[in-house]
């Protein structure tokens, strides 16, 4: 059976595992054996390595199962050696990435170490800041392709008696846009029988798909929501989140809101910080207006530069005011510091290395019309331009 053909192991669920064992004539019992080997500290990669199944049922298992989905991978360190940028090569071809961070303890806090994991090959989003807009939108990922990032990411950290603490669906791709197989690497992530990391531990990222939203709500998951603000004045928001332009702001915050006042977990809020586009008095106010009251926590990051875009980050003094903004209204606020810059460590800048530059005369035209859709924007126009191609259709709508 070729690779393409046998499914990924990490990918089924304990009572399917269970089916299959028993399907073979094997006691139950062989079925925890076996999730032991995939999940414990990352987990073996070859059938063989499996020492607690009798011989035939480990040529069994390497039959029928791709053990690993992310195997051919190419590692950068930055921040000596506090960074680690994953580029994963899936079987197709297409390329993925996932972010290690290492933050050692401090009074007050313990040793932690985050694995930022991508949902998607590509996106279809197209927020003009990010790399992985520009490459545009390959697939969703399947579950065994999620969650193999924080297995790969364990067997490194395991190596050295460490483990992974905190996940985050910030990488590649809009996690609400392929919701069902991220629900699912959820409950594989926060399984006890598998990964075993708490939900309050993993958070997951949306630039504002709200239907997305509201099936989280529904559902009551425990894991932290992270919103990809970037501004709170719907005409900028057109050009910085396109698919503002379906559910403006006001009504992903309204969504948002509800989602923390049904599961009692406080939402996050991301604002990369541009330059001269979205770091403004009026900016900073814009925000405070949506989230005034609101059980929320912003974090500011200074944007890393990518290569077709006009702009940069805001200057440091210009982010720690826009923060004292936020917090003399009372929403608590972090500046975040960036991550990995050496290696290209922002979603999508590795993968987009690997796509090759585009041409001079393409990078050009985006960067005009970048130009003149943020000035528009900060005249107050609204964009005309069509929600992204893919976006609704994704979506449920």
């Amino acid at each position: 059976m070729t690779d393409q053909l046998r499914p990924d192991i990490s990918g089924l669920t304990p009572d399917a595992l269970e089916a299959w064992v028993t399907e073979r004539g094997e006691p139950a019992y062989r079925a925890r054996q076996i999730a032991d080997a995939v999940w414990n500290d990352g987990g073996v990669t070859d059938a063989e390595a499996m020492r607690t199944l009798p011989a035939g049922l480990r040529t069994a298992v390497g039959g029928s199962f791709r053990l690993d989905t992310v195997g051919d991978t190419e590692l950068r360190l930055a921040d000596s050696g506090q960074t680690e940028k994953a580029l994963h090569r899936l079987d197709d071809g297409a390329l993925i990435e996932s972010v290690l961070m290492h933050y050692p303890a401090r009074a007050g806090s313990r040793e932690r170490h985050t694995l930022c994991i991508s949902s998607q090959a590509g996106c279809a989003v197209g927020c003009p800041f990010c790399a992985t807009g520009e490459l545009g939108f390959g697939r969703d990922l399947e579950v065994a392709e999620i969650v193999d990032q924080a297995r790969q990411a364990q067997r490194r950290l395991g190596a050295d008696g460490k483990r992974l603490t905190n996940i985050v669906f910030m990488g590649m791709g809009e996690p609400l846009l392929n919701l069902d197989r991220v629900l699912e690497s959820v409950e594989a992530l926060n399984d006890p029988r598998r990964f075993g990391l708490g939900a309050r531990h993993i958070t997951v990222s949306t630039s504002g798909v709200v239907p997305g939203i509201r099936r989280l709500t529904a559902l009551g998951p425990q894991f932290t929501l992270a919103v990809s603000l970037h501004a709170g004045r719907d005409a900028l928001r057109d050009v910085l989140v396109p698919l503002n332009r379906r559910w403006p702001v006001a009504e992903v915050v309204d969504a948002a809101r509800d989602h923390g006042r049904s599961t009692g977990r406080r939402i996050s809020y991301e604002v990369t910080m541009i330059g001269g586009v979205n770091d403004t008095p009026e900016d900073a106010q814009a925000i405070v207006d949506l989230l005034r009251g609101d059980h929320a926590h912003v974090n500011l990051i200074p944007m890393n530069p990518v290569a077709h875009t006009p702009w940069q980050a805001s200057p440091m003094p210009v982010i720690e005011a826009f923060a004292a903004t936020l917090r003399e209204a009372g929403i608590g606020t972090t500046i975040r510091r960036n991550r990995g810059q050496e290696v290209g460590a922002a979603c999508g800048q590795l993968a987009a290395e690997r796509a090759g530059e585009p041409p001079a005369p393409a990078v050009a035209r985006r960067r005009q019309r970048l130009e003149v859709a943020s000035a528009a924007a900060l005249r107050g126009d609204r964009s005309d331009e069509p929600v992204p191609a893919g976006v609704l259709g994704a979506a449920g709508e």
